[in-house]
């Protein structure tokens, strides 16, 4: 078995999930307009390199605390619908050619766990490595309190959560399988894609588009 994993922001999807899932809500009601605003100003830091994920994440899943993770759960099914047509039909292929050869396959993203499930659903990805979201009592369907659990899913620690990942799956961790993809756009993905056989850029961002021309990395735009 080989493995394939596929970062989600601007690599599987051109946008952003998060800023997805803030428009989704403001326009329901349930967030202020300036959340927006709000959550591109992290964006904006993201790209400078100087984001602080944890603020990040605070920002954006505390507001969120008050409500049952029933209704939660409720607007994640909804959100799905919504960004279904959004999804490109080359990326939904690109996923489905891995799934078809029998590669062990997950999406890997920093992006919180609950907003990142709707995309693995729409791309019928079985497996999601993301950043998860503490709770008041520690169960996966406690109450929120805006904390991350354990390390984020972010830089250097993506590789860590996904050794971590594969541990409890296969011996040998990355280095278990035969060949192996990491598809991203980011430079901060730089100790993952240098860490499998198969690393992709996709629509990279500057950085990463220099280092993937002088390490000769295949990169699709």
């Amino acid at each position: 078995m080989n493995l394939a994993l596929f970062d989600l922001d601007h690599t599987l999807i051109p946008f952003d999930s998060g800023m997805a899932w803030t428009q989704f809500l403001v326009s329901a009601g349930v967030l202020p307009d300036s959340a927006e605003s709000q959550y591109l100003s992290y964006c904006r830091q993201y790209v400078a390199g100087t984001l602080d994920i944890h603020a990040m994440h605070q920002a954006s899943v505390a507001p969120l605390a008050p409500f049952p993770r029933a209704l939660l759960a409720q607007w994640g099914r909804e959100f799905e619908l919504r960004m279904a047509p959004r999804v490109p039909d080359a990326r939904r292929a690109l996923v489905q050619r891995h799934l078809d050869a029998g590669d062990l396959c997950a999406i890997v993203t920093a992006t919180s766990r609950f907003i990142a499930e709707p995309f693995a659903r729409l791309f019928g990805v079985p497996h999601l490595v993301a950043t998860e979201p503490a709770t008041v009592d520690g169960t996966a369907d406690g109450a929120l309190t805006g904390a991350i659990a354990g390390l984020p899913c972010y830089r250097e620690h993506k590789l860590a959560r996904v050794e971590r990942w594969l541990e409890q799956r296969t011996p040998g961790g990355l280095h278990g399988f035969a060949q192996s993809w990491f598809y991203s756009d980011s430079a901060s993905d730089l100790p993952l894609l240098a860490a499998v056989s198969h690393p992709v850029a996709v629509r990279p961002d500057e950085r990463l588009h220099a280092h993937a021309l002088r390490a000769g990395w295949p990169v699709l735009n």
